[in-house]
């Protein structure tokens, strides 16, 4: 696959709508109440006759401190004590889970997100995978995709060695801003030398993967500023950068009213950071994989996408597109057979669920056929950047053009802009098209398609 990105000003000006970001088709806001816990159900029984490996994800929600940033779901508390309820049902929740899925599938992935996974102790987290690996079986270290979120302020050499010991073999740190004056007006007090400590010890443990995530669009932010965090960053080398675009929803979200809208920088401003760390990442070596995501051309995450089984889920890029994916915690989605099922978004509720001996599941989608045509033809671009018309026709046993004559006529003034190349046989997404992959996406969207009015979603860039 062609390599590289093209910075075109007036394109992402006027392509710069809102849109989904992909990481299911059809999207969470299409989750619907009527699928419930049987529903759930229905789906493991059914996946249990595919023989795929099975993905996990923990979803710990408690932070000490709230970020004015962050959109994630999350539980802001100091307050140690809440870990222990609720690791006392995710641990009923695991009995429970682990009763659907027959014994002989194996776990390639595992993900603990947040929230703040190093909010727990470290007996807490040892506990934890004791009890995983006791109702499900784990891949060696030598096959098996183990990652967690780190927040370097909870975090120290000690306990990445410990995260080594009981199977982590890859990391994510927070990072965002070495500004203090950025981290001031963002309240995330957070020095270079605590984030070193990390990365060194992860190198010295032996975990395979350092993935460091940053955002532009913060208050006080400069092509300047930022370019010295990003500096900073290229020197230790991280095999990933994920570079994420600050989205300001105070309406939505309570924390960023903190955030003045005054401080935040310019469009432009925004769009010249943008384009000066796309600049230094690729001059420093690195490729563009997608949306927010550049990798050494070494990593997984490349060699995925160069041989074309490269994939996207509820945690982003992914190197393992067989699994099903099971989702453990308040507010976690699962992805099991042809359906999307999330748990309860509430603390209280998922309690009440599982005290009751109930799945918290309490909403998702079971996809029809044009579901999973859709989502097959939106993953291809997004993870690769192009698709085979015949590859598509023959898997779903339909005529493409005809079946995706809508969604070809919307790509036409793209095309015209030099974003796609259309021929018979291919589509292909350009370079000054892979920062608006979501854009070209949309178009083979049917659920936005049917909609009026504002659409919900962050800017694509």
């Amino acid at each position: 696959m062609e390599q590289g990105v093209s910075f075109d000003l007036d394109l992402i000006r006027r392509y710069d709508q809102s849109g989904p970001r992909y990481t299911s088709y059809p999207t969470a806001v299409e989750f619907d109440e009527s699928f419930d816990e049987a529903a759930y159900k229905a789906a493991c029984a059914r996946s249990n006759e595919s023989g795929r490996p099975l993905s996990i994800y923990f979803h710990i929600p408690f932070c000490d401190t709230v970020c004015f940033y962050c959109a994630c779901n999350k539980i802001a508390t100091k307050d140690r004590s809440l870990a222990p309820p609720y690791l006392e049902r995710v641990y009923r929740e695991l009995e429970m889970q682990s009763a659907l899925f027959d014994s002989s599938r194996v776990v390639e992935q595992l993900h603990w997100g947040g929230g703040t996974p190093t909010f727990l102790s470290d007996d807490q987290m040892i506990e934890l995978m004791e009890v995983t690996r006791r109702h499900f079986t784990l891949a060696g270290d030598d096959v098996g995709e183990f990652s967690i979120e780190i927040d370097p302020r909870e975090a120290d050499a000690s306990t990445v060695k410990l995260l080594r010991r009981i199977g982590f073999n890859r990391m994510s740190l927070g990072v965002q801003d070495f500004d203090e004056r950025v981290q001031a007006a963002v309240n995330r007090f957070q020095t270079e030398a605590q984030t070193m400590t990390v990365l060194e010890a992860a190198i010295a443990e032996g975990f395979r993967s350092t993935s460091i995530d940053l955002i532009y669009g913060l208050p006080f932010q400069s092509v300047e500023s930022f370019g010295k965090t990003l500096e900073r960053i290229i020197e230790v080398n991280p095999q990933r950068l994920s570079i994420f675009n600050y989205a300001h929803l105070p309406e939505r979200f309570k924390a960023q009213r903190r955030i003045s809208e005054a401080d935040l920088p310019a469009p432009e401003v925004k769009l010249d950071i943008l384009q000066s760390t796309i600049a230094r990442l690729t001059e420093a070596g690195y490729v563009y994989i997608g949306m927010d995501h550049f990798a050494r051309p070494d990593d997984e995450l490349a060699l995925a996408q160069q041989a074309g089984t490269l994939y996207r889920n509820f945690q982003g890029y992914s190197t393992h597109a067989d699994c099903d994916l099971i989702g453990i915690g308040v507010t976690s989605i699962g992805m099991v057979d042809n359906t999307y099922g999330q748990n309860r978004r509430e603390l209280a509720e998922y309690y009440a669920d599982l005290d009751a001996g109930r799945l918290p599941v309490f909403r998702g989608i079971e996809l029809n056929r044009d579901d999973l045509i859709r989502r097959d033809v939106i993953t291809r671009l997004i993870c690769h950047f192009e698709l085979d018309k015949a590859s598509v026709a023959s898997m779903w046993d339909i005529a493409f053009d005809d079946y995706f004559a809508d969604s070809l006529a919307k790509l036409k003034g793209m095309e015209e802009d030099g974003l796609v190349r259309i021929d018979a046989d291919k589509i292909r997404i350009l370079a000054r098209g892979r920062l608006l992959v979501r854009n070209i996406c949309m178009a083979f969207d049917a659920y936005l398609a049917a909609k009026t009015g504002p659409i919900g979603f962050s800017k694509v860039i």
